[in-house]
């Protein structure tokens, strides 16, 4: 299984092949993804490579950690997971949960803001 790291500090004209280009000279590349802008297409400043061999992932960190790649210091360091949001099964509270005495539902109702039709009977 791979290793993944982090590259951030890109250049914006940076492309997936100048990425693998400079990595590949310190192991075997098995994956590049460069962050893309959705609207523009160019790139975002970061890119996550993914090298086929465990072994000597820090000597590849600290070589590439600082190396200039069109004119710009790389950042490179080990990817980590995103913490993924808990949902542990509290109720919803209305939206405004950060305000204090809790959400919508908390509030006292208005006398009259429930609208009726006025030609209505009942």
């Amino acid at each position: 299984m791979g290793h993944r790291l982090f590259v951030g500090n890109l250049p914006f004209t940076a492309t997936e092949a100048a990425v693998r280009a400079a990595f590949e000279k310190h192991g075997t590349i098995e994956d590049v993804h460069l962050a893309t802008d959705r609207t523009t297409g160019r790139s975002r400043g970061f890119a996550f490579v993914t090298l086929n061999s465990d072994e000597g992932i820090a000597s590849v960190i600290s070589k590439m950690d600082g190396a200039l790649l069109d004119g710009r210091p790389l950042r490179v360091n080990e990817a980590q997971d995103r913490p993924r949001p808990s949902f542990s099964g509290a109720p919803f509270d209305g939206g405004f949960g950060n305000m204090p005495g809790g959400g919508m539902r908390d509030r006292p109702r208005r006398k009259g803001s429930r609208r009726r039709n006025p030609r209505s009977r009942w």
